[in-house]
């Protein structure tokens, strides 16, 4: 699938990094290093902007890496970039260490995977057909 981008950053391309990756990584494009305090927030420009087709979402989620080795993830995790989006993809970023973290420009921060998604069309009805499940809810399946 072709998905048109626009490159504002001196950053290469998001691109896989393995032949079984299913996300890119995503890399800051900011002129001064960030530093998050823990607990600290801050929403991360990355210089592209991208043009999904119709039916298809941009998911943007954590790098694993640095949410386990810094405690940085994506605060929305998943955030979504609609197709009709055109403005530049930006990363809120949460600090969840104790420790502050330094972010500079082209450090990857995160991963985008590009989605296919349905749209719903609700039929409203006066009740819904039984299941094993039914109502239950958090923890209701068992501890582990």
């Amino acid at each position: 699938m072709k998905v048109k981008i626009v490159n504002k950053s001196g950053n290469v391309l998001p691109q896989y990094q393995t032949s079984g990756a299913a996300g890119m990584d995503l890399r800051a494009e900011i002129a001064e290093p960030i530093t998050l305090s823990s607990l600290q927030r801050a929403v991360v420009k990355t210089g592209l902007f991208i043009e999904l087709p119709a039916g298809y979402e941009a998911q943007i989620r954590p790098r694993s890496g640095f949410a386990a080795k810094q405690g940085v993830t994506v605060l929305n995790s998943p955030g979504t970039i609609d197709s009709d989006y055109r403005g530049e993809i930006g990363v809120i970023l949460v600090n969840l260490s104790k420790d502050p973290v330094t972010i500079s420009k082209g450090d990857r921060i995160a991963q985008m995977v590009i989605a296919r998604h349905e749209r719903a069309e609700w039929e409203e009805v006066s009740a819904l057909t039984d299941s094993q499940r039914g109502s239950g809810g958090f923890g209701s399946t068992g501890k582990i």
